[in-house]
């Protein structure tokens, strides 16, 4: 599914116009993004938990020929999925 699809989907349950749909979706995700700026979580029980950590520098090499490099560090996110999630994803099995 991708963004398209998405709004669809939330116009024709909600039983709201495509274009109340698409804002309501691009506030959530704003939302979503502007509070892990901030180093914060976002926990939406029994969906799952957005956050952000650190990746410290680290040396790794080159598959080609390898040689080290250096990797710098960086912030990653990160989404661990809640308990309803993976309970209805692994009922589709």
């Amino acid at each position: 599914m991708n963004k398209g699809e998405l709004i669809d989907k939330i116009a024709k349950d909600a039983k709201i116009s495509k274009v109340q749909a698409s804002n309501a979706l691009n506030s959530a995700l704003d939302g979503v993004v502007s509070t892990l700026k901030k180093g914060s979580k976002v926990t939406l029980v029994g969906f799952g938990t957005f956050s952000v950590s650190s990746r410290k520098a680290r040396t790794g090499r080159n598959p080609q020929t390898g040689a080290p490099l250096k990797i710098p560090a960086k912030k990653v996110t990160k989404f661990v999925a809640g308990a309803e999630l993976k309970k209805a994803v692994n009922r589709g099995r």
